[in-house]
Order: C-alpha cells, then structure tokens, then sequence
C-alpha cells in the first residue's frame, strides 16, 4: 500500500512552487506533463515505505523550462506556469484539496505583491530542467542536496544594541576616518 507524502506550495503570475515533504527518499520520480499533471513516486523510511501522489494541476505549464532539486528532506519544483496569470487553486476541479496539500507560507506572496521568483532566496539548490528527459526517473540518481545553509547560522551580532550617533552628546557623535564614533569604539574595545 502507498502513502501520500506531505505537498505544499506557492505561486507566482510565472511559476508555481511544489516541495514534496519527503526526508531520505530513495528512487525519487517525479514526472511532469504539458496539460498540467504532477506527479511523484519514491520510498523513504526504515521500512522503504511507498509514497505516491498525482496532482491534476490548475493550468499547464512548460516542462522545459520547469526545474527540480532533490534533496535531503524534501524535493523542490519550480514550475513554470503556460499562461502568466495568478491561478484561483493549485488543483483542478471544484473539490476541496487534499489534506496532504497545504500552502507554503514561507514561500507565498499576494498578487499584488508578486515581483517575480528574484525576490525568492533558493538557498543555493542544484536545479536541473525537466525539460528533454521524458519523465524525471533517470535523473533522480545523482542529484546533489540543497546547499546554501550557512545563511541560517546563529549570528554573533546577538544581544548588542545598536546606536545611532544622533542619540549621544556632541562631542561623541565625532567619526575618525573609519566611519565609527569615540564613544562606539569605546564600546568595541570593551566588549572585546
């Protein structure tokens, strides 16, 4: 018996987001047709549990120019939409969604607020084109992971307030030729 994994997603007027919520899965097969039909077979698990979904999308899309990364927790699509226009749903019909597909808060934007995917920080993912290969299932093997983490690294900036030289007294609001105040590197020099 299969399961249905996690799906959420986001859109843009060009692009739909699809991330496939799926840790360590293995034989990954994602395949992608013009009229608009997603759909995703793998296992993952102890158990090499079977996973499946067929999504019968809204509109159609362009394979060529759609792209996927499989990674280490999930697998992420980029789809790009056939028509430029903000869809009403993901899916197709007049049904509710299914409880496996959920809205990607993270990742989602208003209509009125859409500039495009370049306001989207991807993390550094590997992308591939679906394009040209007839079905993702000779291209899930060497897919590397999704890279770029470093940017949510604890930063060591915590705790320290920030200080603008309008809030000190006139004879420490001076900058010497590093651009910082007598009263700033005061601060730096004992905090080092």
């Amino acid at each position: 018996m299969s399961r249905h994994p996690e799906v959420k997603w986001a859109q843009r007027a060009d692009k739909v987001f699809i991330t496939v919520q799926l840790s360590d899965s293995k034989d990954a097969n994602v395949n992608l047709e013009p009229e608009g039909v997603f759909s995703f077979s793998g296992t993952a698990g102890t158990g090499n549990t079977h996973y499946e979904l067929k999504l019968n999308l809204y509109d159609k899309v362009i394979v060529e120019e759609s792209k996927i990364n499989v990674g280490v927790r999930s697998i992420f699509c980029i789809l790009e939409k056939a028509e430029k226009v903000w869809w009403k749903k993901l899916l197709r019909g007049d049904g509710k969604a299914p409880h496996y597909v959920k809205v990607d808060w993270d990742k989602w934007v208003d209509e009125d607020e859409d500039k495009g995917a370049g306001d989207l920080d991807l993390g550094g993912m590997d992308f591939s084109n679906f394009g040209g290969m007839g079905g993702m299932g000779d291209m899930m093997g060497g897919m590397g992971g999704m890279g770029g983490m470093d940017e949510f690294e604890d930063s060591d900036d915590e705790g320290q307030e920030a200080t603008k030289p309008a809030d000190k007294a006139e004879g420490d609001a001076k900058l010497d030729e590093h651009g910082a105040g007598t009263s700033e590197k005061k601060e730096a020099e004992a905090s080092t």
